[in-house]
């Protein structure tokens, strides 16, 4: 009798089995989205880069580069010698932001694109040359395991605006760069001229080097009110690794130079500027605010005063909130809470270190938050030193966030507070005369404002020459401008140069 059950048993399974094979299998469950290229958008040699997945509410265009609340799912994966007959499949198991987001959208239309970055110069989504699908709108339900196919059939082309009387949109050749990197290279600058400058032809002008926020383009010139007393000029704010920051950096090449070496002097020799130190000046908030400051510290006698609201962390002391010296985690703090990245002005988290990270580990290649091109990877590409593979070394590991300890040294040349510290027998007579001005919120929506006062402790200790520059904290400001009006700084800038 055992015998007979068990040879029973053994019959219904195979049967069972032989049965199941024959019917059609279901999809698995989750979102999956397939990207190919168009045959006409391969071009001559198949390229190798990022492909992304945006989803977005109907009706809209999906933001790649956002990380703040509310936000859909954004997704990534690799793609090597991408051509028209492969298709590149991206799921839940892709690099997703935010976490598990996919799986538990709710289900609807939304409208969805894909893109393929693959500009090696800049690190940016809509890049020129970056492939991209026309946004359609689909009924998305994780559950029900639906499949989009997008095709990618257009490419980003430059956007530069006609250059008019006042406002002028330059692409530079720079030797500087073009031989760090190994292939030909591009300066870009915006050019803002005094109004009647064609009729004033006798007239000399100052130069003031105007950096805007984080990735601001050199397009965004537009935007700035002409001077009659200054030619200003807005540097491009994107590179091979993001924002360059326009200084000397192993990853981004001589950029500090390039600006100083070849593009003022051409600025200054085709736009009637004086050359001259007494003329130069330099301001910016945010990512212009530290940038202002640092060309100011790092060519003290090239430039005569910044003006720098709510700057980038002047000292890696405070990182942000992370103290990178000591803290042995990013995204965790000593009270083993995820640490906030942002905040409102009454205080209340937007958003944490780690959460900005998977956003950026999502748009890297390969998945690393360091070759993303955001906020994060730019800095880690300024400040830090470059890898065996030509790539930017990660100052901490991208899911756990445990800083790497061993590349702080390189980093110690970027921490502006130590810079003055450690050479101010030096620097603090070329910066005296009342040449800095700072200015951040005491609210920063970055914590940007503890930096801040950790620098203006270091400072009111110098002596021979003391610090005769300022450093407002404002209470209950958050990252906006403030402190001086733009005509209060370009009057300031007038009165240093001509006394009037």
């Amino acid at each position: 009798m055992p015998f007979r059950v068990v040879l029973t048993v053994v019959f219904i399974t195979a049967s069972l089995a032989a049965l199941l094979a024959t019917q059609p299998t279901k999809p698995p469950a989750g979102l999956r989205f397939v990207v190919k290229i168009d045959p006409g958008q391969v071009g001559a040699k198949p390229a190798s880069g990022r492909v992304l997945v945006g989803i977005a509410k109907k009706g809209e265009i999906p933001d790649f580069t956002n990380y703040k609340p509310p936000v859909l799912p954004i997704l990534g994966t690799d793609a090597e010698a991408f051509t028209a007959d492969k298709v590149v499949i991206l799921s839940a198991a892709s690099d997703v932001f935010p976490l598990s987001a996919l799986n538990t959208l709710t289900p609807g239309e939304y409208a969805v694109q894909a893109v393929f970055a693959t500009n090696p110069d800049i690190n940016l989504p809509d890049a020129p040359g970056n492939r991209y699908s026309t946004p359609v709108t689909v009924t998305l339900d994780p559950a029900a395991g639906t499949t989009v196919t997008l095709t990618l059939d257009k490419a980003f082309e430059a956007a530069v605006p006609k250059n008019d009387e006042t406002h002028k949109f330059l692409t530079l050749p720079s030797k500087l760069l073009s031989d760090f990197h190994g292939r030909p290279m591009n300066y870009r600058v915006g050019v803002v001229l005094p109004p009647n400058f064609d009729q004033e032809k006798d007239k000399t002008y100052g130069l003031v080097v105007d950096i805007g926020g984080f990735g601001t383009r050199y397009t965004d010139a537009r935007g700035i009110e002409p001077d009659p007393r200054f030619v200003k000029i807005l540097p491009d704010g994107a590179g091979p690794f993001g924002d360059p920051y326009q200084v000397n950096s192993a990853n981004n090449g001589p950029y500090g130079d390039a600006l100083i070496r070849e593009v003022i002097p051409f600025v200054e020799k085709t736009f009637r500027c004086g050359g001259n130190p007494r003329l130069r000046f330099t301001c910016g908030m945010s990512t212009g605010g530290w940038v202002s400051f640092a060309l100011q510290v790092f060519y003290p006698d090239f430039f005569n005063g910044c003006w720098s609201q709510c700057p980038d962390s002047v000292t890696f002391d405070r990182y942000e909130l992370i103290d990178l010296y000591n803290d042995p985690n990013a995204y965790i703090n000593a009270f083993g809470f995820d640490r906030p990245g942002t905040r409102t002005l009454d205080g209340d988290v937007i958003s944490t270190v780690r959460h900005e990270c998977q956003l950026e580990r999502v748009l890297g290649r390969g998945g690393r938050w360091e070759l993303s091109g955001r906020d994060w990877a730019s800095w880690n590409a300024v400040y830090g030193p470059r890898g065996r593979d030509g790539r930017p070394v990660p100052v901490w590991d991208g899911k756990t966030g445990v800083i790497n300890k061993a590349v702080l040294d390189h980093w110690k040349a970027y921490d502006l507070k130590r810079v003055l510290v450690q050479n101010w027998p030096v620097l603090g007579p070329k910066l005296s005369g009342g040449k800095v001005h700072i200015w951040v919120g005491e609210a920063d929506d970055y914590f940007l404002n503890v930096a801040v006062h950790i620098l203006k402790e270091a400072v009111a200790k110098f002596q021979a020459p003391v610090f005769d520059g300022t450093i407002q904290i404002e209470p209950h400001k958050g990252h906006i401008p403030g402190g001086w009006s733009r005509k209060e700084m370009l009057d300031a800038m007038a009165t240093r140069a001509w006394g009037k």
